[in-house]
């Protein structure tokens, strides 16, 4: 008798704002399960052949924009992976859409004050770089937050041990993939 095929394990998108936890945790939830893991943002720079404030500096937000939907679209596999995506994807119109039809979504937060935090010593932040960063979060997130929580389940990375975040995520994850 022959045993049914197995079904593929759906993505998992971690959708949010940087500084969220959206790499770290992801990485860690990979490992724990077993998936691939992908961040969209480095996938994008190995395409480009340039990091991403380069490609905002030279063609613009809105060409790296293009790529990321590109990559949504067809630049990583169909299952099996936990993917980290750039903090702006899902607030682009049908993004958060495409991403629940071909996986789970989660959206990470946190606070402006803890985002500064995690995200002062990376220079690779593009929309930071002004002279009130704290400000911007705060002006980007009021921005974004409708999106995020729109996008899918919401978890808070504030003032918690990442492996509880991780614990909660594998948890839902399990849950939703047998659904």
């Amino acid at each position: 008798m022959s045993r049914p095929a197995k079904t593929p394990r759906p993505n998992l998108y971690l959708v949010g704002f940087m500084g969220t936890g959206k790499t770290t945790v992801g990485r860690a939830l990979a490992r724990r399960l077993r998936l691939k893991f992908i961040d969209s943002d480095h996938v994008i720079e190995e395409q480009a052949g340039k990091p991403i404030p380069q490609i905002f500096a030279e063609e613009g937000e809105a060409h790296f924009r293009a790529l990321e939907k590109a990559f949504v679209e067809s630049g990583h596999p169909a299952c099996g992976c936990i993917v980290a995506c750039g903090g702006g994807l899902v607030t682009q119109p049908g993004m958060a859409e495409a991403l629940r039809e071909r996986g789970i979504v989660v959206s990470l937060f946190a606070s402006p004050a803890t985002i500064l935090k995690r995200t002062s010593s990376n220079s690779n932040r593009p929309l930071l770089n002004v002279p009130d960063p704290e400000g911007r979060i705060r002006e980007l997130l009021a921005e974004r937050e409708p999106a995020y929580l729109r996008a899918g389940m919401s978890i808070y990375t504030d003032e918690r041990p990442m492996s509880d975040v991780v614990s909660h995520l594998e948890r839902f994850y399990r849950r939703e993939a047998r659904a």
